[in-house]
């Protein structure tokens, strides 16, 4: 029989981290992202509307940060699992969010590797809860220190590029429809263009851009990049 899908709500205050971070996640099989929040009020508010099973949550937000909202949360008593993904990565900080009840703590940026890992992680451990019955005493144990290796990747990352940055590329190029020069995708993604160029020239590489060179008048001629549909 197949398993119902997890409701995701996810609530990230940047527009491109969010769409990277949808994309991530409904990668994974049996995950489904219901709605997207930009802040913790706003995902209060969608979380007693949609009831989802899962929160991906971030902690530096506007108007309410994730720490509050996940205090809010459990204070409210809302039968709600939550992952945290966070740039935070000081021990205090990890260690209220852990006691709050965060099932999995993850630092940006970070491969689709380590959130497939959380995501799996987790969806064994809604399988194991849900309904009603007992555990014995190994699939409790199996549940508190049970670990599933990291998923192999089809393709590693040359020194120096992570996926997140990678996705957040081909997301902003996909949205385009001329091509764009590296000074371009890189003030459209808020990184450096000599940044910008490595990861355009990695996906030339395997194919996943094409390069426009366009010839104008005096000057050397400029490279432009493209999704190779």
């Amino acid at each position: 029989m197949t398993s119902p899908v997890i409701k995701v709500l996810l609530i990230e205050d940047d527009p491109m981290v969010q769409e990277v971070n949808r994309q991530f996640i409904e990668r994974v099989p049996g995950f489904q992202v219901e709605a997207i929040a930009s802040d913790g009020e706003e995902g209060m508010e969608l979380t007693r509307k949609i009831k989802p099973d899962l929160i991906v949550l971030d902690i530096y937000m506007p108007e309410k940060d994730g720490m509050e909202t996940l205090e809010q949360l459990r204070g409210e008593q809302l039968d709600i699992d939550v992952i945290v993904i966070t740039a935070a990565k000081d021990k205090g900080t990890i260690k209220k969010m852990l006691q709050r009840g965060a099932t999995d703590y993850i630092v940006k940026p970070f491969k689709f590797e380590r959130l497939e890992q959380a995501l799996t992680r987790y969806r064994d451990l809604h399988q194991r809860f849900s309904g009603e019955g007992e555990l014995a005493q190994k699939q409790i144990d199996d549940v508190l220190t049970g670990t599933k290796p990291l998923p192999s990747s089809p393709k590693e990352l040359p020194k120096g590029l992570n996926e997140q940055t990678l996705e957040q590329i081909t997301v902003f190029l996909r949205g385009q429809e001329e091509a764009l020069s590296a000074e371009q995708v890189a003030d459209g993604i808020g990184i450096a263009r000599v940044t910008a160029r490595r990861y355009l020239d990695y996906l030339k590489n395997i194919g996943e851009v094409v390069l426009d060179i366009q010839y104008g008048g005096v000057g050397r001629p400029v490279n432009r990049y493209k999704i190779n549909h």
